[in-house]
C-alpha cells in the first residue's frame, strides 16, 4: 500500500486548527463536477454552480430525453456568458443498468419477510407483489441465495428507500424473492443491482448511441461518461463510434467502474480510457464494505501515475437533504484529496438536492482544506520513481518545471500548449500553485471549411487537478519566436493578475517551445 500523502506540523498547533482559512481566487486545485437536474436547472442557480466551483457540468441520461437536458444545457451556456468562466460538459450514459419500471408512478411498500416477484413481462403493473424488469434473461444468471438491491437514484444508502431482496425460487423467467428490510419506493423508475453477475446487455446500449448521435453530436461534449465499464473493449468500441460520429473524435472517454467485472480488468481499461470514474455507489454493493477503500486508494494511486484524472462519486450524500455534511462524509471528501483524486462527482447532492450550490461551495472548502496538509514533496519522489526510463521529453520538461517552481516558491506555473498535454504532464506532479495552461488555438482543415482548435483541450483540462485553462488569441502561436514570444508571455501575465494570483515581485515560472526547443524560465515580477 501507498505510503500518506499527508504533511502536518510536528507537533501540530491545534489552535491553529481554528484560525479562518485564507481565501482563495480559486476554491481548489481538486475539481468538481455537479450533476444538473430539476433543483439545479435554471440559469440563476447553475451561474451559482459556476461561481462556487463546479468546472464539469454532467448530464445524465438514465433520466430525461434530449429536449430536457438541451434546454439545461442552453441554460448553462447562459450562466457561463453572465459568470465568463470556462464549463466542460459530460454526457452519461445509461450503459447496462437494470431498472424496475413502476408506470402507475404509485408508491410501492414491501414488508420484511414478504416475498415478491421479478418477472421481464413489463405489461403487468408494479406492485408490492410483483416488480416488472427490464431484462428477460434474470433467472439465467442468479442462484438461490443471490442478492439484488433495488432504489431510486442509485441507491441513497437509506433503507426505507431501497430494498435488499434475496434469490429464493424461479418460475419461469420469473425470479421469486424475499424482502429483507420494509421499504418503500416511489417514483417511475428505479435502478436493481444484481451483485458479482454479469450481464449480457451491451455497454453501450442503442440508445446510447442515439443520444451521442444527437445530443452529443449537437452540443460538441467534452466527456462521455460510460456506464458500467467491463472490458478494455468497451471503451475501444465506443471511440470506434464516435470516430464514426465524425465531429466527436476528440471526446474524451471516461470509464465508469462500478461492478467488480470493471475492478478485474481495471488495469487494461485504464490504458484505454481517458479518466477514470470510481461509481462507489454500486460498487459499495459490489465488493465487502471492508474493501472498498482498499480499491479506491489502488485505483486512484493508479490513475496518478499515468496522467490520467480519477474521480470519485458519492461523497456528501447527506447534503442531497441537509445543509451541513456528517463528519464521515467531511473526512471522506479529505481523504479522496489526499489520495491523489482529480475531482469529485456530485449526483444527486446537486441533481435533485435541496442545496446545490452550499454543496458545491462546501465540498470545495474541504478539498481546499485537504490540499493544504497535502506531502507535495513525498508524491513528487513517488511518482518519478514509478516512471520508466528513459523518461520522454515532454516529461523531463515537465518535472523540471515543477521541481523549479517549488524550489523558487513560484506562485503560478504558465504553460503555453496547443493541446493541453504538456499543462496536465505538469499537474500529474500535483505542484503546489495552481498551473494557468494558455491554450492557443490551432487554424485547421478538412478541405471543405476552416476551424480553430483548442476550446476542447481548454474545456478538458477543466477536470484535472490543478489546471486553469484561459484561451488565448489564436494570432499568437504556442511555438513562437522569441520575438512573439513576450507578447503571449503578457497575455498570460495580466490574466493571472486579473485573477489575483500574482502580485508585484513573485515568481513565475513559464514553459514553453520556442522553435525546435522547449524551455523552461523563471521570471520575477517588477513592481
Amino acid at each position: 500500500m501507498q505510503g500518506a500523502h499527508l504533511l502536518l506540523e510536528e507537533p501540530i498547533r491545534m489552535a491553529s486548527i481554528l484560525e479562518p482559512s485564507k481565501t482563495n481566487f480559486f476554491p481548489a486545485m481538486t475539481k468538481i463536477v455537479g450533476t444538473l437536474g430539476p433543483n439545479s436547472r435554471s440559469v440563476e442557480v447553475i451561474e451559482g454552480c459556476l461561481r462556487a466551483g463546479m468546472s464539469v457540468a454532467r448530464f445524465d441520461f438514465s433520466d430525461g430525453d434530449n429536449d430536457y437536458h438541451q434546454e439545461t444545457l442552453e441554460n448553462l451556456k447562459i450562466a457561463v456568458k453572465k459568470v465568463k468562466k470556462l464549463c466542460a460538459v459530460m454526457l452519461d450514459t445509461a450503459g447496462a443498468e437494470l431498472q424496475v419500471v413502476n408506470k402507475s408512478q404509485q408508491a410501492i411498500v414491501l414488508e420484511m419477510d414478504a416475498f415478491v416477484t421479478l418477472t421481464p413481462d413489463q405489461s403487468k403493473e408494479a406492485s408490492s407483489e410483483v416488480l416488472p424488469i427490464n431484462y428477460g434473461g434474470l433467472a439465467k444468471v442468479v442462484t438461490k441465495g443471490d442478492t439484488i438491491f433495488v432504489g431510486q437514484y442509485l441507491f441513497t444508502g437509506s433503507e426505507t428507500t431501497s430494498v435488499w431482496l434475496e434469490v429464493a425460487d424461479f418460475k419461469g423467467q420469473d425470479v421469486i424473492c424475499i424482502v429483507k428490510n420494509s421499504s418503500t419506493l416511489a417514483g417511475s423508475l428505479f435502478t436493481m443491482h444484481v451483485s458479482r453477475v454479469h450481464i449480457d446487455h451491451p455497454t453501450l446500449s442503442d440508445a446510447d448511441k442515439h443520444v451521442i448521435a444527437t445530443w452529443g453530436v449537437r452540443n460538441s461534449i467534452d466527456f462521455i461518461s460510460l456506464s458500467y465499464t467491463r472490458h478494455a473493449e468497451d471503451i475501444r468500441q465506443t471511440r470506434a463510434y464516435l470516430a464514426e460520429l465524425g465531429n466527436l473524435q476528440e471526446t474524451q472517454i471516461f470509464a465508469k467502474i462500478e461492478n467488480v467485472e470493471g475492478l478485474e480488468h481495471f488495469d487494461e481499461i485504464l490504458q484505454e480510457a481517458d479518466g477514470i470514474i470510481l461509481s462507489r455507489g454500486n460498487l459499495g454493493i459490489d465488493l465487502p464494505p471492508e474493501k472498498v477503500f482498499l480499491f479506491q486508494k489502488a485505483a486512484v494511486h493508479k490513475c496518478n501515475m499515468v496522467g490520467k484524472p480519477a474521480v470519485i462519486t458519492r461523497v456528501v450524500d447527506s447534503m442531497t437533504d441537509n445543509l451541513r455534511p456528517t463528519r464521515a462524509e467531511a473526512t471522506d471528501v479529505a481523504n479522496a484529496v489526499l489520495d491523489g483524486t482529480d475531482a469529485i462527482l456530485l449526483g444527486a447532492e446537486t441533481f435533485r438536492g435541496l442545496y446545490p450550490i452550499e454543496t458545491i461551495s462546501t465540498v470545495g472548502r474541504i478539498c481546499a482544506e485537504a490540499e493544504k496538509v497535502y506531502n507535495q514533496a513525498v508524491y513528487f519522489k513517488k511518482t518519478l520513481k514509478c516512471q520508466s526510463e528513459p523518461m520522454s521529453h515532454l516529461e523531463c520538461i515537465a518535472t523540471s518545471a515543477v521541481s523549479a517552481a517549488i524550489k523558487v516558491k513560484a506562485s503560478v506555473i504558465a504553460v503555453f500548449t496547443t493541446s493541453g498535454r504538456t499543462a496536465k504532464l505538469i499537474a500529474k506532479y500535483r505542484p503546489t500553485m495552481p498551473v494557468i495552461s494558455v491554450v492557443i488555438p490551432r487554424l485547421t482543415t478538412n478541405q471543405l471549411r476552416w476551424s480553430f482548435t483548442g476550446a476542447f483541450q481548454a474545456r478538458q483540462s477543466l477536470i484535472v487537478r490543478g489546471i486553469f485553462p484561459m484561451l488565448a488569441d489564436p494570432r499568437h502561436p504556442a511555438e513562437s519566436t522569441s520575438a512573439t514570444n513576450e507578447s503571449v508571455l503578457k497575455i498570460a501575465l495580466e490574466h493571472g493578475k486579473a485573477a489575483g494570483l500574482i502580485k508585484p515581485h513573485d515568481r513565475i515560472v513559464v514553459c514553453q517551445k520556442i522553435g525546435d526547443s522547449a524551455v523552461v524560465k523563471i521570471i520575477e515580477l517588477e513592481d
